[in-house]
Formats: C-alpha cells, structure tokens, sequence
C-alpha cells in the first residue's frame, strides 16, 4: 500500500509539477510577447513623432519659400516702382501713374514684409528688414522731390546712389533667404 501510495502520489506529483512548469512557460511567453508588444509601440509612436515633426519642418519650409517669394517679388517690385518714378521725374512724363504704381507697389511690400515678420528667422528678418528701411528711405526721398519744386536735379542724382544700396541690401535679404532655404551655402 505503501509502494501504491508513493506511485499515486508520483503520478499526481508529477502533473502538478508539469502543469506548474507550463503555466510558467505560459505566463513567460506571454510576459514576454507583452513586452515585445510594448516595445513595438512605442517605436511605432517615436516613428510616429519623428514623422509628425519632419512632417512640420517640411510645412514650415514650405511656408517660408512661399513667404520669401512674395517678399523678394514684392520688395523688386517696390524698388523698380520707385526707379520708374525716379525716371518719369527726370523727363516729366507720366509721373503721376508710377507715383500710383509706386504707393501700390509700397502697400504690397507693406504687407508681405509684415507676414515675413511672423514666418521668418531672425537673420533673414534682418536682412529683410535693412532692405526694408532703405526702400523706405528711398520712398521718402522720392516724396520729398515731389514736394520740392522745381526738381531738384542734385537730389535726383543722390537717389541714384540709395537705388543702389537698396539694391546691395535686397541682395544680402535674398541670399540669406538662400541659405535658410539650403540653396546656397553658409559660406557664399
């Protein structure tokens, strides 16, 4: 009885003991295909995020191309505006319309200028911002040979020279816009 005692309880020993193992190796396996689980989110939401954020890069330099395009075209504009008032005050002839062309040119800068003012970095708004205030100048000047009758020849001739800083500057605005884009190197 002993010996049928000992064999009975071998028998039931032995499946309680191999149950245990498998709910173990169960318990393991699952632990394990958890983890692995977790894992993989949160590559998938590290993926996710780094997406998100090239994805925001893209739209923001997207954002400014188009920013700098309007700038660029607008501050040409403004300036060729002001070079064709500064031609039409020279022979007299059709002064009138470009000094409209040219307070429409100078509204439109306006505005793309002050969009540039939220969108762009600070070295590109500095730039900007220097080309501004000279076709500013200029515009000012410009009104003040208007005003001043007759033309005053020598202040003409003087306006030449801010044409051509207002033109160095609109150059330094573009070539930083460049840089920030990745056109142009950092070294040109």
């Amino acid at each position: 009885m002993a010996v049928a005692v000992v064999g009975v309880a071998g028998t039931l020993g032995a499946a309680q003991l191999t149950q245990s193992r498998a709910d173990r190796a169960k318990r393991l396996e699952l632990q394990t295909l958890s983890q692995q689980q977790r894992e993989e989110r949160d590559h998938a939401e590290r993926v996710r995020h780094a997406e998100a954020g090239e994805a925001r890069r893209r739209e923001l330099t997207t954002q400014r191309r188009a920013c700098y395009i309007t700038l660029n075209t607008a501050s040409r504009q403004y300036q060729t505006a002001e070079i064709n008032l500064m031609y039409a005050l020279r022979t007299g002839i059709d002064a009138e319309t470009c000094l409209e062309q040219m307070e429409a040119r100078r509204t439109t800068h306006r505005d793309s200028y002050a969009e540039a003012q939220m969108i762009v970095p600070t070295e590109v708004l500095a730039a900007a911002s220097a080309a501004s205030r000279q076709l500013n100048r200029s515009y000012g000047t410009l009104k003040q040979l208007i005003a001043s009758r007759p033309l005053d020849e020598a202040a003409l001739d003087e306006f030449a020279t801010e044409v051509e800083t207002a033109w160095s500057l609109l150059s330094q605005m573009r070539h930083a816009m460049r840089r920030d884009l990745g056109v142009d190197d950092a070294e040109m």
